[in-house]
């Protein structure tokens, strides 16, 4: 049998690296192993930090987005319109759209789209939590801003069939961003003029 030619603890990184989305293999490699020249305590540092993920961050219990604090700062900001609800898939969707610089509403993160050959379901992912919020009667207007791809077309159009019954005005993303496009890759400025000119559902 022939020896271990990658020493066991470089290859557990690179398997626990190749594991992210985005990362091959070769990737994981060139990765880990800029990691290993690096001084060690520099290592420790990022060891620290991955610790610190899961120890120092947590769900808003209202919107959903990762934070330090609960509620979270856009939450607990008095100078957002509260009566508005942004409704996005993932976190990094709320910060892409942030990015964009004008949208001052709160948001709700479903953290997934429906996916029914998956497994995902309505209960699957924070929809439920969407509807308890807007029973509280304070909710003007849900804004949808799922990407316009099949999943996020299909999340957004039983959303809207869920809405329908409530006395509150549904709207989604607008003009420019292409079909298929995942929006947290849309530049700024085409993200700020979908936001911008958002329309009425029905």
């Amino acid at each position: 049998m022939s020896p271990q030619v990658i020493p066991q603890a470089l290859e557990r990184l690179i398997q626990d690296l190749s594991k992210l989305p985005g990362i091959g293999k070769k990737t994981a490699s060139r990765l880990a192993l800029n990691i290993l020249r690096r001084p060690a305590g520099e290592a420790r540092e990022l060891a620290g930090a991955l610790e610190d993920l899961h120890s120092s961050i947590q769900l808003c219990s209202c919107c959903f987005t990762f934070s330090e604090n609960d509620p979270c700062i856009i939450c607990a900001d008095l100078k957002r319109d509260s009566t508005l609800i942004c409704v996005v898939e993932q976190p990094g969707d709320l910060l892409a759209i942030e990015k964009a610089g004008n949208y001052l509403g709160h948001y709700h993160i479903l953290h997934g789209v429906l996916a029914p050959m998956d497994g995902i379901g309505p209960g699957e992912i924070k929809v439920n939590e969407l509807e308890a919020r807007l029973n509280n009667g304070t909710i003007k207007e849900v804004f949808i801003a799922t990407s316009s791809t099949v999943p996020g077309e299909a999340t957004a159009n039983y959303l809207i069939d869920r809405l329908q019954k409530k006395q509150i005005l549904v709207t989604r993303l607008a003009c420019g961003i292409p079909m298929g496009m995942d929006i947290k890759y849309a530049d700024k400025h085409t993200l700020a003029r979908a936001i911008a000119s958002r329309s009425k559902t029905s």
